[in-house]
């Protein structure tokens, strides 16, 4: 169908109960003049745009070994795009989702099958799934060129949704701001920013993470990945580098010791970005905006974990956590629940309660339903909120067909989501600082006290830098 929207008509395509207008460009291409810039806004334009088709991925590798890429290198540098589901493009007044994926700050774009907002929309809300740089496109520090250029492009993105999503049937007095993973630091950034007042009014994090680096980090980072490939570390020593040159080299063997799973991601700026995500709200509180901060009970299970028989008080002092707190009981399970906690449920729990601290409404959740290859592991809630169990990746951690228990469960969390965006309150009783109230999801839900235990455990150092 063809919606006349503020932006210019959109050629859509009808399925399932929603309309998908895909590719719709926010920004310009981050090409030549424009590359490790600012992002520049598209306004508009001419004629019919064909949005049957996703715009072009951000440079980036595959997301898995034997995966496909989201990008190829024929594929260049494209225009910065959203894409819209909507149960009613004439109607108004519908809350509005705008989904920022995972993928560690250097894989993932809303073409990927898994991050389809077909069905999240179909409950009942104006979906809006945002690409932008990834990697040294989005992340590399360079003198000259300002920091955090991905987050920026997500601000970017928020300013279109504001200006444009109610020719969808959106209301932009009612957007949700949601991630899980990289995306849900995203939020975190996004929700501190003083750039963001009155584009978001609710967020939705889901495992967020640590692991935003110093600028003395971002320029060692640069350095390495700037001597790899034999240029100078400048914006015009990188400049007119094919990007395929780019993605190869700044994989695994830039990596250094302290990198995590990425050399690339947030770099404390003191602008966009004034701290770990925790620390940004405690700083620039906005207890206006309501919060839902979640994450699974076995992040952990889906990253390399030490070899069976590894002393678990040898992973804790690694982790920077409290030995004597974490290494008692089982070694396997003690050293899951170590990794989950240092990568995820930590930092969940430190975000939910700085906002909780400053006043803000907040309410937890934590998804404890096993999945039948990978338990209750890292990115398991992204398909079941979707709808996206088929999925490629879902289907590593559920199985096909996937179980109907996890379905039908997926299903419920959608609608809290959906009524979350709709009202600011999904349904369950909100986090406070005295209990920590968190909803656990499973085939029977429930409500506990903070399922972490121990009401202030903080690990010794520095908790090793966010996974995707």
């Amino acid at each position: 169908m063809e919606l006349r929207t503020s932006a210019g008509v959109a050629r859509g395509v009808e399925g399932g109960g929603v309309v998908a207008f895909l590719g719709l460009p926010y920004a310009h291409a981050p090409a030549g003049e424009r590359r490790f810039a600012v992002p520049v806004p598209v306004r508009g334009w001419d004629g019919v745009r064909d949005a049957t088709r996703f715009g072009p991925a951000a440079p980036q590798g595959p997301p898995a070994p034997g995966a496909p890429s989201a990008w190829r290198p024929g594929d260049g540098i494209g225009e910065l795009t959203v894409s819209v589901w909507t149960p009613d493009p004439g109607g108004a007044g519908l809350p509005v989702i705008v989904w920022f994926h995972g993928g560690a700050w250097v894989v993932g774009a809303p073409s990927m099958p898994l991050h389809d907002g077909a069905r999240l929309a179909g409950a009942g809300a104006v979906v809006v799934s945002v690409g932008s740089r990834l990697g040294a496109e989005g992340f590399l520090a360079l003198p000259g060129a300002p920091d955090n250029r991905g987050l920026r492009d997500q601000i970017a993105a928020l300013t279109w949704v504001h200006e444009h999503i109610a020719s969808f049937g959106g209301d932009p007095a009612r957007v949700t701001v949601a991630g899980q993973s990289a995306g849900a630091a995203s939020v975190a950034v996004l929700l501190a920013a003083p750039g963001t007042v009155g584009l978001l009014h609710r967020a939705i994090a889901a495992s967020v993470h640590a692991g935003f680096r110093s600028p003395a980090e971002a320029v060692g980072v640069t350095g390495r990945l700037a001597e790899a490939l034999g240029v100078a570390p400048t914006v015009a020593g990188f400049r007119d580098l094919p990007p395929e040159r780019i993605v190869e080299t700044q994989g695994a063997p830039l990596r250094g010791p302290a990198d995590g799973v990425t050399a690339f991601g947030p770099v404390i700026d003191n602008d966009i970005v004034v701290g770990q995500p925790w620390e940004g709200l405690a700083r620039r509180p906005r207890p206006d905006v309501p919060l839902m901060v979640t994450c699974t009970r076995e992040e952990g299970r889906v990253y390399p974990l030490p070899p069976a028989g590894t002393d678990p008080r040898d992973v804790a002092v690694a982790l920077g956590l409290d030995a004597d707190a974490y290494a008692a009981g089982d070694g396997d399970g003690a050293i899951v629940r170590m990794v989950s906690d240092a990568l995820h449920r930590l930092p969940a729990r430190w975000t939910a309660r700085a906002h909780a601290a400053a006043g803000g409404p907040v309410w937890a959740a934590e998804l404890v339903w096993p999945s039948p290859r990978l338990g209750a592991c890292h990115g398991l809630d992204v398909p079941l909120v979707l709808g996206t169990v088929d999925a490629r990746p879902a289907v590593r951690m559920l199985g096909a067909p996937p179980p109907a228990e996890g379905v039908a469960l997926g299903a419920a969390m959608r609608r809290s989501w959906v009524r979350f965006a709709a009202t600011g309150d999904p349904g369950w009783t909100p986090y406070d600082l005295a209990t920590g109230t968190t909803r656990l999801w499973d085939t029977v839900t429930s409500e506990v006290p903070d399922p972490i235990g121990a009401a202030d455990v903080r690990p010794h150092g520095a908790v090793t830098p966010g996974p995707p």
